[in-house]
This record gives C-alpha cells, sequence and structure tokens, in this order.
C-alpha cells in the first residue's frame, strides 16, 4: 500500500467517524458510501462547465483584448508572501488560461529576501501576458499588502484572490457577464459573488463546493459565507479607504460588511468559479490554522453594528469561525401565545407546564384554542389549567372541523400582545431562553418580521431547521432527520439564518405585520399555510429568520401516516399543493433564493443535484437582493 492509497483511507476514517457522531451509523454507511464515489470514482471536473462551453468562451473572444472584448474589466487582487513555487505557478496558470481577456491581476509581493523565487516567476508570466501587473513591496500585513495590489488595478471592479487558490477557467468571463445581465436588468451592479469549491491538487479533483445562498444578511453576520469569488466597483472600494489592518485576519469579512452598507443588497452568481487550497496553514482547513481570525472577525461585526446603528454583543457561535449577536431589546414587548388543542390534554400540560416552569421571558399571556374536543375531561382540565397558570384563557372556535389558518385567526382576535406566536400543543420547552431569543431576532432594527426555532424530535434529531421552498417540489424542512449537535452544510444548521419560511409549529410573528397581511390564508387549512404566510410577508417586503437558538422538542412522530393515505385527505393535500403554486407561483416556489439551484430538491440533505454538470454550464444567471 502506497501512501496515497493510506491517506485515502485515512481520509475516509475520519469523514466516517464525524458523520457517524453527528448522524447516526446508517447515515455513516450511506454518506460514506457516496463520499468514496465522489472522491475515488467520481466524474473529474464536475463543477467545470463541459470542454466544449469553454472552448465556444474562448472562440468568442479570439483576437480581442481587454479594450475591445466588451466586457468590464476586473482587476484581481493578489497579495504574495513566500509563495510555494507549485502553488504560484498554478494560480498564475489559471489566470493566464482564462476563456476571456477581460483580466487584470495585481500582484504586490511582500516575500522576504529568502525567497526571490516569487518574483522571478511572476516576470517569467509578465513576458507571456502583459495584463500582469507586479510591484516588491514591505510586508505590512494582508490588508495593506491587498491595498497596495489595489493601487495598481485600472480596472472599473476588484476581485481578490489568494495566493495559493485557483481561478475557474471561466471566471473572467461569468463575472463580467454577470456585471452586464445586472446592467440590462436595471439592478445594482456594485458587488457580486460566485460559489466556490475546495481542492488539495487538482480542481478536477475537487473536495466539495459551497454552494451559497442569494445573499443572506443575517448568515453573513454569522460567518463569512460570501467568501471567493468576491467581484466590487473599484470606486466603492476606494471610497471606504479598502482593507482595514485593524481587521487583519477578517479582513474581507469587514470589507463585505461595509461594502454592502454603501450598495444595499449583494448579486449571487450561482457557479463555482473559485477553487479554495486545503493545506496546512489555509483557512479553508478551519480558523484553527489561524486563531486570530476569530477576533478579527468579531471586531469587524460589532464595528458593523455600530456604523448601522444596531445595538447587540458580538460573541462566539456554536463553532468555530461562526459567531452570534445577542441583540438588544428595548423594554418588554408582550408576546400572545396562541396554542390551538382538541382534547389531548396530556400533550397540552406538558407543553404548558413547560412553558409556564422555563420561560424567562416574562411579558407574556397564553391563549388556549379549543377546538371541537369530544372528551368531558378536557373542558374540566381546561379549568384546572386555568387555575394553576397565571393569565391562562381558553376561547371556543366555532367553526368545525380542523382548519389550522381559520383556529388562528380566530384566536389573534383575543390577543394583546405586539407579537404572536404560534404554538403546536405538542412541543415541550427545556431552555428558558427560546421565547427571548425569537423576540431579540424580531424586535430588533434590520431584523425579521417572523422568526421560527429549532425543533427537535424526542429522539434528538433534527425536525425543523427553517423551511426551503422547492424541497419535494412544494416545501421541506432543512436538515431534517439530521442529529443533534451538528453545524449542517457550511454551518447553516448553527447558524441564524435567512429563510423563506419556517414552520407554524413555532412561529413568532409581529402583530402589525400579521394584520398587514391579512393573517393566515383559510384556504390553506391544514397544508402549506406557514408557508404561504411567510411568503406574503417575504413578498410584502419583510424578512423571515430561524435561529437555532430558541430550541423546543417537538413531540410530533415522526412516523406519522401520510396525507396520501386517506382519499380525502389525499384530495386535500393535492388541491393545497396546487393553491401553493397559484397563489405564488410555480417557478418562484421551486426557486427558493436562500437554497442554491445546484443542490438537491429530492432530500433536505443539500447533497449536490444530480444535474448538476448541466447547471454549471452556463444555465445559472445571477441574481440579485437587497437588505
Amino acid at each position: 500500500m502506497n501512501e496515497q492509497q493510506r491517506k485515502r483511507i485515512r481520509e475516509l476514517s475520519r469523514y466516517a467517524v464525524t458523520v457517524a457522531r453527528e448522524e447516526g451509523l446508517p447515515a455513516m454507511a450511506k454518506r460514506s458510501a457516496g463520499f468514496i464515489k465522489r472522491r475515488f470514482f467520481g466524474k473529474k471536473a464536475r463543477y467545470l462547465p463541459d470542454k466544449k462551453v469553454l472552448a465556444a468562451q474562448r472562440a468568442l473572444y479570439e483576437g480581442k483584448t481587454r479594450a475591445d472584448c466588451g466586457l468590464p474589466t476586473i482587476s484581481i487582487l493578489t497579495p504574495l508572501y513566500n509563495t510555494p513555487p507549485v502553488y504560484l505557478r498554478a494560480f498564475l496558470d489559471s489566470f493566464v488560461g482564462q476563456t476571456a481577456p477581460n483580466g487584470q491581476l495585481c500582484l504586490a509581493d511582500a516575500s522576504d529576501s529568502a525567497h526571490p523565487e516569487v518574483g522571478e516567476i511572476v516576470r517569467e508570466y509578465q513576458a507571456k501576458n502583459q495584463q500582469i501587473v507586479y510591484k516588491k513591496i514591505e510586508n505590512q500585513g494582508i490588508a495593506q499588502n491587498t491595498n497596495a495590489a489595489a493601487a495598481l488595478a485600472d480596472g472599473e471592479y476588484l476581485a481578490l484572490a489568494d495566493h495559493d487558490d485557483v481561478l475557474a477557467p471561466h471566471a473572467m468571463y461569468e463575472m463580467g457577464r454577470a456585471i452586464l445581465d445586472l446592467r440590462a436588468a436595471g439592478q445594482p451592479d456594485g458587488f457580486l459573488y460566485s460559489d466556490e469549491a475546495l481542492f488539495e491538487k487538482d480542481i478536477r479533483r475537487p473536495r466539495a463546493a459551497h454552494f451559497k445562498p442569494d445573499y443572506a444578511p443575517d448568515y453573513l453576520l454569522c460567518c463569512n459565507y460570501i467568501c471567493h469569488l468576491a467581484v466590487f466597483r473599484r470606486e466603492l472600494y476606494e471610497q471606504i479607504g479598502g482593507e482595514r489592518p485593524e481587521c487583519n485576519g477578517s479582513q474581507d469579512h469587514d470589507l463585505f460588511l461595509r461594502l454592502i452598507e454603501k450598495v444595499g443588497g449583494a448579486a449571487h452568481l450561482p457557479q463555482v468559479l473559485y477553487y479554495w487550497r486545503v493545506h496546512a496553514g489555509s483557512t479553508s482547513g478551519g480558523t484553527d490554522a489561524k486563531p486570530y481570525v476569530a477576533a478579527a472577525a468579531k471586531r469587524a461585526l460589532a464595528d458593523h453594528l455600530a456604523r448601522t446603528g444596531q445595538k447587540g454583543e458580538v460573541t462566539d457561535g456554536l463553532f468555530p469561525s461562526t459567531y452570534r449577536v445577542r441583540w438588544e431589546v428595548e423594554g418588554e414587548p408582550k408576546v400572545s401565545v396562541l396554542i390551538p388543542n382538541k382534547d389531548h390534554t396530556d400533550d397540552l400540560e406538558q407543553c404548558l407546564h413547560s412553558l409556564y416552569a422555563r420561560t424567562l421571558w416574562e411579558n407574556y399571556e397564553v391563549i388556549v384554542i379549543e377546538n371541537n374536543s369530544e372528551k368531558p375531561e378536557t373542558f374540566a382540565y381546561y379549568k384546572e389549567a386555568q387555575r394553576r397558570y397565571e393569565g391562562l384563557r381558553v376561547v371556543q372556535y366555532p367553526g368545525k372541523g380542523f382548519n389550522f389558518s381559520a383556529i388562528n385567526n380566530f384566536g389573534r382576535k383575543y390577543a394583546s400582545g405586539s407579537y404572536l406566536l404560534l404554538l403546536n400543543n405538542d412541543v415541550e420547552i427545556t431552555d428558558g431562553e427560546w421565547m427571548t431569543e425569537l423576540v431579540r431576532q424580531c424586535a430588533r432594527p434590520r431584523g425579521g418580521a417572523i422568526c421560527g426555532a429549532m425543533l427537535y424530535y424526542p429522539d434528538d434529531t433534527i425536525q425543523h431547521a427553517g423551511v426551503i421552498t422547492g424541497l419535494g417540489g412544494y416545501a421541506g424542512h432543512s436538515h431534517k432527520y439530521k442529529n443533534r449537535g451538528g453545524s449542517g452544510y457550511m454551518f447553516r444548521a448553527a447558524t441564524v439564518q435567512d429563510f423563506s419560511a419556517v414552520t407554524g409549529a413555532c412561529l413568532l410573528v409581529k402583530t402589525s405585520v400579521w394584520d398587514a397581511v391579512g393573517g393566515l390564508d383559510e384556504r390553506f387549512a391544514v397544508a402549506f399555510n406557514d408557508v404561504d404566510f411567510c411568503l406574503r410577508v417575504r413578498d410584502a417586503g419583510y424578512r423571515v429568520i430561524w435561529t437555532p437558538y430558541a430550541w423546543l422538542y417537538h413531540h410530533e412522530s415522526k412516523s406519522r401516516g401520510s396525507d396520501e393515505k386517506d382519499p380525502i385527505k389525499e384530495r386535500r393535500f393535492a388541491a393545497e399543493q396546487q393553491r401553493l403554486y397559484d397563489q405564488h407561483g410555480r417557478n418562484n416556489i421551486l426557486n427558493d433564493p436562500y437554497y442554491n439551484p445546484s443542490l438537491t430538491h429530492d432530500r433536505e440533505d443539500f447533497s449536490e443535484s444530480a444535474d448538476l454538470k448541466r447547471l454549471q454550464s452556463g444555465e445559472l444567471r445571477v441574481r440579485y437582493r437587497a437588505q
């Protein structure tokens, strides 16, 4: 067995142990098989367009220059420091090999005297490509060195690239075309970013990709998910003073926050245009390689809050390289908790007891909406519960049958709080901060109109970590059935997130927003009422947020029977599916802005789409979102 084979076995073993710990043994077997297929037997270049697509791009610009190619010039800023020759040559080759000529490479070399080969290699490439600009500088740190590279640039746009990484061959072409597309659509073109992938030696054998959501401001407050490839107007960079040395280690995260403050949003091109090399000392392997990164990131985030008039404490997140903002709440707004109930007094008692015994937020009222209970003992329980639980009210829903929307709309009439909290009767509260955290996310300036919580099944697997529209054709729960304690896909099960929807099993909403959009749509009696509500709120210009820091147990059965087993329920469910399309458009449902189109719609596990190659061959276009 050679060293390469031993390395692959060690890599698989580490992967299997991680999956087994986070997701269990059955998931380990399934995921490890997929890992082996992708890592060792998978199709090469799965994130690259077909060769004929790249050839067509090169043919289109044959004989053209930056001046006459018709694409905006993008100046790539890359500080060099003692760059290993093999890494430097790979990076320079990736620039020289671009399919379009609209790039300029600006290199600021701060290498020490023991590494003269860095400048020698660059001069060798300069002789072949006049779009490479080079300057030897004193080492002043990554931010100042990047600013020195920016001083060499003459492009309308700038981009950031590390000296040990690799550009996709079509990066300049696709970013240039994306800028033109934004202009044609009348959308801001000041700041764009793409997807990226990790690799070790050859970009045709990548480890994995980071398929990012469209601009997600709360996700960006928790981690620098934008990273590479980021492209922005040079004039904006100059207006804000470039990168700040005081944020060295997280200077790009800081830069992106300041750029977005100016632009008001960002455009996302969901194509892999950048390859991040994994090696010892690189932050692609985790921030343990560079311990100062966390302190710099918290400084960048705190400064962003101060500049934008937001009040909160920036702390470490649940995992390294993630962060949390504990938002200040002015006053103590009242929360009205609405709990529909029909019999099931054991579930309701568990819910009420845990709520009253453990909730630390003090200003709330609880309204149980009685819905056609049939057992006399249920009504006896209501009387007894109202004696034990201060301020508990029970109101009688006058309708017949079960209509989740109508029941909660009725309950709202009795609510006096600034916030409504929809809560299922089969949830159990175990953490006292749950309601406080939900309020934090909605009460803060620039916060959400709606906030949802992490819900676990009793076996400590995830039931709900945000709703993604389009999963299964309609909507599904992010990371469903994953074991508790994992970070999820790119930390998305462990950071505050922007989502299109959250479940009505635990949903906090501003009462004013509920009233403005007319509450729940009673035509959605059972299914998709929460999804439809969240989408209408989002369409009205508000945001929907999910937080892992508010978590509850949901005693809904994992093996609950499907509506498809009952012909009447099956017809109702199909009608509500169709209504969701009719109300919001099939294309909008299938294209959730917070879920990358290169990820599967068949499962909730964020695995790659089976149609990945076609999607990465130029079909996916740029998408802009504002704050």
